[in-house]
């Protein structure tokens, strides 16, 4: 069954598409290490909360690898770039509602290396410890 692709991204994909369609915000909370292209100085234990609304986001792609977008914090444009695979939780702000997927270290560092090597940058990235998650129902 390896051979199966991952759910993960159509999941993202889908509960994105329902907060949107229903008004609500989704937002995304993703573990933070050197894959994850995000402004650093709004990474809190590792962990970001992002926000994918339309209004927020532009050019926003969720792929299969990645997810990236382009957005302003305090005023500035930044470019973002997500792994799938450091996806925590995709959820509405307004009611908490969403999934929250496992966060397996060796796994995304399997899926970074494969990822980095289908690129020509294949480095050995460290192992990290899944960093607390608090989504309120």
């Amino acid at each position: 069954m390896s051979d199966v692709p991952s759910n993960k991204p159509y999941l993202i994909r889908a509960l994105h598409q329902w907060c949107t369609d229903f008004g609500f915000t989704p937002f995304m909370a993703v573990f933070v290490d050197s894959r994850v292209e995000v402004p650093m100085e709004f990474v809190k234990n590792g962990e970001i909360v992002l926000n994918l609304s339309l209004e927020a986001c532009h050019q926003l792609a969720l792929e299969n690898d990645w997810i990236s977008f382009q957005a302003r914090f305090g005023g500035i444009p930044r470019k973002i770039m997500v792994p799938v695979s450091h996806v925590l939780a995709i959820y509405a702000r307004e009611n908490g509602q969403g999934m929250s997927f496992p966060f397996d270290p060796a796994q995304a560092q399997e899926s970074d290396l494969h990822l980095a090597s289908s690129e020509d940058e294949a480095t050995e990235k460290p192992k990290t410890n899944r960093p607390s998650l608090t989504i309120v129902k």
